[in-house]
């Protein structure tokens, strides 16, 4: 019967292999999630998905595959559910208090709920809100929703208060973990700590705990021993594109540039517009008067920096393949120029371009860039993307 729920998995690309498909039946088998939908969920993601990044497909695969699932109607309910008594009595040894045990013992257990449930929806008009009798909202009733009843029945909302029955893969809480979706801030620093490299300089200030234990299982006495704190030892120039076509993406970009500044110690940022030339600026409100020229750029940072521009390489070709080619000012060289000089300079460079990868082939001046860049130097502004040009430069 899970069948159609595995091929749905293939279809989302959920990567789920059958070793793991059959470890999901085998703990359907032991009962891990006998009458409960939620756990049911939990249990089958727990199950087929190792990533964080294939969740929300997760979600969409199970939403296809169980779409209604919470949306059985009450006569539905009423012929179907033939719960095991010991069943009933265990999970009320658990859950209920000696309070809420007399209660259900006083309307003569489950058998007796249910018929007291189609009686009052027989009995009962309109809305009603709070209270302990009537189905309706909140109030204490078995019956209705947002309310509390130690075995009440959930009946007309799609949501629950007290999340004891709320369908949680329509939430798609993780749909920002999505691979091919664009990327937010948490996301971004996710993929950044890849690039990572660790370096212990300076004072040995840090309490070595591993260093203390030897030493003292050496000597037979406590001998404190302390190192160089650990710091981020990347060192990365970020060129941002500023301007023009870029300003619907100077959401993504500005995500970008905040998860940078916080995941490296030695960053410097430069701004530009479409083209690299012979200025760039760190302050767009003076990017006129306070250029600082190129070539300055080139002889300051050192080949050991990490290079990384952001645009969408998408202007026209006349700006990176001819001198006086830029849209706002005569450029003496050509911009393809510049940016052979910053590819050679900084031999690990990547290009994040925020247009989807899919449309690329419809701009000239992208395929130009791949060209100068490389084609694995530029990426998509996916989590995947970034994930990928990361991998690619810290094999430079």
């Amino acid at each position: 019967m899970f069948l159609p729920f595995f091929d749905q998995l293939r279809r989302h690309g959920v990567p789920v292999s059958l070793r793991e498909f059959l470890a999901f039946l085998e703990g359907m088998k032991a009962g891990l999630a006998t009458y409960d939908v939620e756990a049911f969920y939990y249990l089958a993601r727990v199950s087929m998905v190792k990533d964080e990044r294939n969740i929300d497909k997760f979600d969409r695969a199970f939403a296809a595959a169980f779409k209604g699932l919470e949306n059985i109607s009450l006569d539905d309910v009423l012929d179907a559910v033939d719960l095991p008594e010991d069943w009933l009595r265990k999970m009320a040894e658990k859950h209920l208090t000696p309070e809420e045990k007399a209660e259900i013992e006083a309307m003569g257990g489950f058998d007796k709920l249910m018929e007291t449930l189609k009686k009052r929806l027989e009995e009962q008009k309109g809305r009603h809100q709070g209270g302990s009798k009537w189905v309706g909202t909140a109030g204490t009733s078995p019956f209705g929703a947002y309310g509390y009843n130690p075995e009440g029945v959930r009946i007309g909302q799609k949501e629950s208060r007290h999340q004891r029955a709320v369908k949680v893969w329509d939430k798609r809480e993780f749909r920002n973990l999505d691979d091919n979706v664009e990327i937010g801030t948490r996301n971004i620093k996710l993929a950044l700590k890849r690039l990572r490299r660790w370096a212990r300089d300076g004072a040995a200030e840090e309490f070595d705990l591993n260093g203390t234990i030897r030493a003292t299982a050496e000597h037979g006495y406590l001998d404190v021993k302390t190192r160089p704190e650990r710091r981020n030892a990347v060192k990365v120039l970020l060129f941002l594109d500023i301007g023009g076509s870029m300003d619907p993406h100077v959401k993504v970009v500005e995500e970008l540039f905040s998860a940078a500044r916080g995941e490296f110690k030695h960053l410097e940022h430069f701004y530009f517009h479409n083209c690299l030339y012979e200025g760039v600026w760190r302050d767009n409100r003076r990017r006129w008067e306070a250029q600082i020229p190129t070539h300055e750029v080139l002889r300051s940072y050192g080949s050991d920096y990490k290079c990384i521009f952001v645009g969408d390489a998408s202007m026209s070709p006349y700006e990176i393949a001819y001198p006086g080619g830029a849209n706002e000012h005569w450029n003496a060289e050509a911009g393809a120029t510049w940016l052979a000089r910053a590819r050679d300079q900084w031999p690990n460079h990547l290009w994040i371009n925020p247009v989807p990868e899919r449309q690329w082939g419809y701009t000239q001046s992208i395929a130009m860039i791949q060209e100068i860049f490389g084609p694995e130097a530029m990426v998509p502004m996916t989590l995947e993307g970034l994930s990928r040009g990361i991998k690619t430069m810290t094999r430079s």
